[in-house]
């Protein structure tokens, strides 16, 4: 299989790869690892590390379009970012799942762009692969024994029978008035 266009665009900016390859399913192109969302300007064509990042990352593209993405980001305004990069690739049938670092513990959302839904969620002192586990109802121990691409698979499975049920819809500006001071590693405000 050769490398989806999407993954050529992207190229500078998918970061620290842990996993990035295709998977099991023959249509399909997995990553995890970090994703650049700003850049600084390059001087003299050197490489700057981003202004703001996604990290915890976890994505699937099937033929050019982004099917599956799991990411954790600061702050929820940072979706713009993240829309950005992706645009188009973007689909109203694909599974997205933010993990933000300043939205209540008690909160989550779906929220309607563009035709396309979002799943918001806080990040609860775990992964986002421990939360999507737990989200998907999928066991841990059934998948230790596969590889980084099968875990890939089964989480990109596992949520494609995932509906809104559960997350009230709100409007994005109502999700980003409704945000809390954004968090650092130990849990206190930036």
């Amino acid at each position: 299989m050769s490398t989806p266009t999407l993954f050529s665009t992207l190229e500078g900016t998918l970061l620290s790869p842990t996993f990035s390859g295709p998977t099991g399913r023959t249509d399909r192109y997995g990553f995890r690892g970090e994703l650049g969302l700003k850049f600084p300007p390059s001087l003299a064509g050197e490489k700057r590390p981003p202004e703001i990042k996604a990290d915890q990352v976890i994505l699937a593209v099937e033929g050019e379009k982004l099917s599956f993405l799991a990411a954790h980001v600061d702050s929820l305004a940072h979706l713009d970012e993240l829309r950005v990069t992706f645009g188009s690739a973007l689909v109203p049938g694909g599974k997205y799942f933010i993990f933000a670092g300043n939205v209540d513990i008690s909160k989550k959302y779906l929220l309607d762009i563009d035709g396309v839904s979002f799943h918001v969620l806080p990040l609860d002192e775990a992964t986002v692969y421990n939360e999507l586990l737990d989200l998907l109802y999928l066991e841990k121990g059934d998948l230790k024994k596969k590889s980084a691409e099968g875990k890939i698979d089964a989480i990109v499975n596992a949520a494609a029978n995932v509906s809104g049920g559960g997350f009230p819809r709100v409007d994005y500006g109502q999700a980003l008035a409704e945000m809390g001071p954004v968090k650092v590693a130990d849990n206190r405000p930036v």
